[in-house]
């Protein structure tokens, strides 16, 4: 399985065709699709209501797969040496909450913007479109 970042589904729908293609060969490549519950939230306001976005997703074959609490404790490690090094967002982010899931699940990760990704969760397979 892989999971996809934000980036990627709101890409897919982009007026720029050419991010739109990219993004959707990148996720065709995966034989196996996910988002998990963080960027269902973030991808909702996009959306009229809950079944036009499961409709959306359900078109590009992309299932919703749950977050484990190990998954959530990585998350707040992640956040914790972000801190510690200094960075300077007092709430978690997003990015780390996606991050820990892929890395607890032990998936690849598709997205546009590696940057986080890498240095929050170096053992992590990252997938650019």
């Amino acid at each position: 399985m892989i999971l996809i970042d934000t980036n990627i589904i709101i890409d897919v729908t982009s007026t720029d065709a050419v991010l739109a293609q990219r993004a959707a060969r990148a996720i065709k490549v995966a034989s196996r699709r996910a988002v998990g519950p963080i960027v269902y939230a973030e991808l909702a306001p996009g959306f009229v209501d809950m079944p036009t976005l499961d409709a959306a997703l359900l078109a590009m074959q992309v299932e919703l797969s749950n977050f484990s609490r190990a998954g959530l404790f990585l998350a707040g490690e992640a956040f914790k040496a972000y801190r510690l090094r200094g960075g300077p967002r007092d709430k978690m982010l997003p990015d780390f909450l996606i991050g820990a899931q892929a890395v607890s699940e032990g998936c690849p990760l598709l997205t546009r913007d590696p940057a986080r990704y890498r240095t929050a969760f170096p053992q992590l397979q990252l997938i650019e479109p």
